[in-house]
């Protein structure tokens, strides 16, 4: 046998023993009041498929599947799908116990967060009036079309608002914004973790309140703390939108709007499954409502401080394997808005480790298990306050799973000591 072959056996053997390690490691967090296991777990399709399974050392991104949802989200999801529903009655009724749960006026379950972005904006433009939801996006005519935002807001997302239509005015000053909101003025829409911006969220609201204008805030990413998920709202955002597949926990097509009634309802007039609106691809089905549901209950029974300390005990497991590695140091880093979680920054001398963090990065993906890295590793790309410096290996710690902690530890350590010169 190679030493290659040796060695990927070697790691395949330690990752199914400390994954289906029970008595290191339970459960993430506290668990739901109950956690029933699933009588038949089917068929392992990604073997079937040819699939290759990760190690999620990044983080709650939409191209690594985001999170994984705790087993009594997917309990909550398997049971739904044994049923036939009427799909009205359950949105409905998901979102009054939603909005009761946390502190708003009304709220829904949408197909992710961009497509609650997108639902406020057609809410805005089309509250009151039973026929503009079949006009947008092709034909504005009478209708408000424009949505104020700062400049340094502007994102990789802008095309969930202007799917409706819209046209927006960018500003960067108090006076430019006040300035800006006119009678073709839709909303003002505010990107909760932008990195630049000169408006604070208090005057975001109180200027366009002072012109009878609602406003959105993206909050996508914002949770924990868990707070968040009325902090917004108690402030006076009239909408605010939520990936559900991030720090919640449940399942990844899915998310939240939040806010006022009267605008949910328009969101929900020009949301599938009604015909002939802006929404109707953006089909939310029952195993997704009931899993939001679910998610946000089990969100609700954690603690920001256990998970920070669960996710700091990951981080210690990890440095612990790396003590030996020279000039390697590591600190803890939490982003301060979107992802505020702790997360794992180890820099070194690459003089005296003799590899780069995106080659580190490179090896550990095309090891075995897979092993994904946070994207900001070896990049001076960064988002969410993380640091971008290229010199630095990022490893998310919130998405692992029980012993996949180790893995990483011992991965790393195997990659790094190998690179390393005496």
């Amino acid at each position: 046998m190679s030493i290659l072959g040796t060695r990927r056996n070697f790691f395949e053997h330690i990752y199914r023993a400390l994954a289906g390690c029970t008595l290191a490691h339970t459960l993430p967090f506290r668990a739901a009041a109950t956690t029933p296991k699933l009588a038949d777990e089917g068929e392992d399709y990604y073997d079937k498929l040819g699939v290759t399974k990760i190690i999620n050392a990044a983080g709650t991104y939409t191209h690594l599947t985001a999170s994984t949802m705790p087993p009594s989200v997917q309990a909550a999801v398997a049971r739904a799908a044994k049923h036939p529903v009427r799909l009205a009655p359950l949105q409905r009724a998901a979102g009054e116990y939603l909005a009761r749960q946390l502190h708003c006026e009304a709220a829904m379950v949408t197909a992710g967060a961009a497509s609650a972005v997108t639902l406020a904006t057609a809410a805005c433009i089309t509250v009151g009036s039973d026929s503009a939801g079949h006009a947008i996006p092709t034909d504005m005519v009478g209708l408000k079309s424009e949505v104020v935002v700062q400049k340094a807001h502007r994102y990789d997302y802008d095309h969930a608002l202007r799917s409706c239509g819209i046209r927006f005015v960018e500003v960067e000053t108090l006076p430019e914004y006040e300035a800006a909101i006119n009678k073709n003025t839709a909303m003002c829409f505010f990107y909760n973790a932008a990195d630049e911006g000169n408006i604070s969220r208090e005057d975001w609201i109180r200027i366009a309140h002072a012109h009878g204008v609602p406003c959105l805030n993206d909050a996508a990413a914002d949770v924990p703390p868990i707070s968040n998920l009325w902090n917004y709202t108690q402030m006076g955002f009239d909408l605010v939108a939520f990936s559900g597949g991030k720090g919640m926990r449940g399942p990844q097509n899915a998310g939240l709007l939040l806010g006022r009634k009267d605008l949910i309802a328009a969101a929900a007039a020009n949301n599938s499954p009604n015909d002939d609106t802006v929404g109707r691809g953006m089909k939310v089905a029952k195993e997704q409502i009931v899993g939001m549901v679910a998610a946000v209950d089990w969100f609700l029974s954690q603690s920001d401080a256990e998970m920070d300390a669960e996710f700091r005990r990951r981080i210690d497991r990890i440095t612990g394997a790396l003590k030996n590695i020279p000039t390697l140091k590591s600190e803890t880093f939490i982003p301060p808005i979107a992802n505020h979680v702790p997360h794992l920054l180890i820099r070194y001398d690459q003089e005296r480790v003799k590899i780069s963090p995106l080659e580190v990065a490179r090896q550990l993906r095309s090891g075995t298990p897979s092993i994904e890295l946070n994207p900001a590793t070896g990049s001076t790309e960064g988002s969410a306050g993380i640091p971008k410096d290229p010199n630095k290996i990022v490893v998310g710690v919130w998405m692992l799973e029980p012993g996949e902690d180790s893995i990483v530890g011992l991965r790393l350590r195997d990659v790094l000591a190998k690179a390393a010169t005496s």
